[in-house]
C-alpha cells in the first residue's frame, strides 16, 4: 500500500465481516442497487470498484485454480470479448479465517476482458483489468469475492491525460485488493447460517 494512503477498517454485512481499504472508497450501496450477497465499494475520481461477494461454495471447484475459475466464469455472464488471464496465484493457508478447525484457503487471479459498451448506444470495447481473490471458508461452504474491475477510464485522475496511481500518491488496485484481502476477518460466524 502507498505509505500516504490512509486506510481504514470498514464494517462488512452489517459489522459481521471486517476489512481495510484506502478511506477514497465510498460504500456505493445508497448510489445503485446492490443485492444482500454484496457490498461495494467505489472511487468515483478513479472509476475504481472493490467489490465483497459471499456465494454458496463451489464444491465441484478445487482449490487450486478456484480464483481463475470465478474470473472466467465472471467473462462468459459479463460476454466479455478477448479474456485472457494473465496471473493467478497458488493456494495460500489462512489460518485466520478456520471456523471448527476446518482451514480456509485463498487464491487470487487477474485477468483482461473486452466488455461490449453497446448497451450505452455504442459498439466500442471496453478493456477492463479485473482482480479477483477467492476467500474459501470451507467450515461454512461459503466462496468470499473480492474483486475490483479496472476499465481503461480508471488510469485517469479527473480529466486530462492519464496518471498512473503510483505518480498519483495512492496505491494500485493490485495492492488495494492484496490489502483488503490481508485484513479479512469473519467477527460474527452467525452470518453464514444458523450452523456456524
Amino acid at each position: 500500500m502507498s505509505s500516504s494512503e490512509l486506510c481504514l477498517e470498514r464494517p462488512l454485512f452489517g459489522g459481521a465481516i471486517t476489512s481495510a481499504f484506502p478511506q477514497r472508497f465510498q460504500d456505493a450501496s445508497n448510489i445503485r442497487q446492490v443485492p444482500d450477497h454484496q457490498e461495494v465499494f467505489v472511487d468515483p475520481s478513479r472509476d475504481e470498484s472493490l467489490i465483497f461477494e459471499l456465494l454458496d461454495f463451489k464444491s465441484d471447484v478445487g482449490d487450486n485454480g478456484s480464483a481463475s475459475w470465478f474470473l472466467q466464469d465472471l467473462a462468459r455472464e459479463q460476454d466479455a470479448e478477448a479474456f485472457k488471464l494473465i496471473d493467478q496465484s497458488q493456494v495460500i493457508e489462512a489460518p485466520g479465517l478456520s471456523f471448527r478447525n476446518i482451514p480456509a484457503v485463498v487464491t487470487s487471479a487477474v485477468g483482461e476482458m473486452a466488455i461490449s459498451k453497446g448497451r450505452q448506444g455504442r459498439d466500442a470495447q471496453n478493456l477492463v483489468r479485473v482482480y479477483v481473490a477467492n476467500l474459501r471458508l470451507k467450515g461454512v461452504e461459503t466462496d468470499v469475492l473480492v474483486t475490483a474491475p479496472l476499465s481503461e477510464s480508471a488510469n485517469a485522475v479527473g480529466s486530462g491525460l492519464a496518471v498512473p496511481a503510483s505518480q498519483s500518491g495512492i496505491s494500485p488496485m493490485c495492492d488495494v485488493i492484496k490489502h483488503a484481502v490481508s485484513t479479512f476477518r469473519v467477527n460474527d460466524w452467525s452470518l453464514f447460517g444458523s450452523s456456524a
